[in-house]
């Protein structure tokens, strides 16, 4: 992860958190009270963003405040478990605590997710990834927590590949058309891949020998006849309302990779606070 990207976002996320102060610590406080705070989990959860993002949030807010022994990210904590220790000046400790738990909460409950979804496929070909439905703003910080969770990530941009969707398709007139526009300006290094909607459409591909063919919501069996028709010519993607309870049937259907919107958009955040040390 890019720290000084990093930093320019905690300012940012710091600045619009104490605006022009924050009133009720300055006025509690002075400018030499020390103390010391840890960050505790109040559940069982996979952590992401301790030392690389929660820590950096209160040196950016002061580089005097100490942090220590930050549990490394991807580990599986229980209740009561400390995750953080800093210390420091007091003022700047509250100062920064909300931004450090948000996003702390925030990530570890996509890791934690993850890596539900990833234990339920265990043993199977296929690879756990996010996509681009991420919060604005904060799509490098979800990303790096899919990873703590032991997923993949997909394209980080649109910059990052070739992926021509049906909207793409029913502009262009076809299929065809479009991966034929798309290998007449792209490198020949990049990476085709298409996403289709039922078995014409998986056959086309074939015939334009595209990379990777992508089954947006199909059914098992759907997706089960596409695999046997594609039979190792390009990798194989399922996406489209996957969910816990489906990932396992999707993965046994012999995919390489699925990729799972909700990992990012709605990971529940995980419950974690910070306790004063007395």
């Amino acid at each position: 992860m890019d720290r000084n990207l990093l930093q320019g976002m905690i300012r940012s996320f710091l600045a619009e958190d104490i605006g022009r102060g924050d009133l009720t610590s300055e006025s509690i406080f002075s400018d030499t009270d020390t103390g010391s705070a840890r960050l505790v989990s109040r559940q069982e959860c996979v952590v992401a963003g301790v030392g690389a993002v929660a820590a950096e949030v209160f040196r950016v807010q002061n580089p005097a405040l100490e942090t220590i022994d930050p549990v490394a990210d991807g580990t599986v904590v229980h209740p009561g478990a400390v995750l953080l220790t800093v210390r420091g000046p007091v003022v700047d400790l509250l100062k920064a605590e909300r931004v450090a738990l948000n996003l702390l909460q925030r990530l570890s409950g996509i890791a934690t997710l993850t890596a539900r979804f990833v234990e339920l496929v265990k043993g199977q070909r296929a690879r756990i990834t996010d996509t681009r439905k991420t919060t604005p703003g904060l799509r490098l910080l979800e990303k790096y927590a899919v990873m703590a969770g032991g997923g993949s990530n997909h394209r980080f941009n649109l910059a990052d590949g070739v992926l021509i969707k049906d909207n793409h398709i029913a502009a262009c007139g076809s299929i065809t058309e479009a991966v034929a526009r798309v290998r007449a300006k792209v490198p020949h290094t990049i990476r085709i891949e298409v996403e289709t909607e039922d078995i014409d459409q998986v056959r086309e591909c074939l015939a334009c020998r595209v990379d990777i063919i992508m089954l947006d919501n199909m059914g098992i069996k759907a997706m089960q006849e596409a695999v046997a028709c594609i039979d190792g010519r390009a990798l194989v993607e399922a996406s489209g309302g996957v969910n816990l309870a489906t990932v396992a049937a999707i993965a046994a259907t012999g995919v390489d990779i699925i990729s799972i919107g909700a990992l990012t958009h709605s990971a529940p955040a995980c419950d974690i606070g910070m306790d004063w040390s007395v």
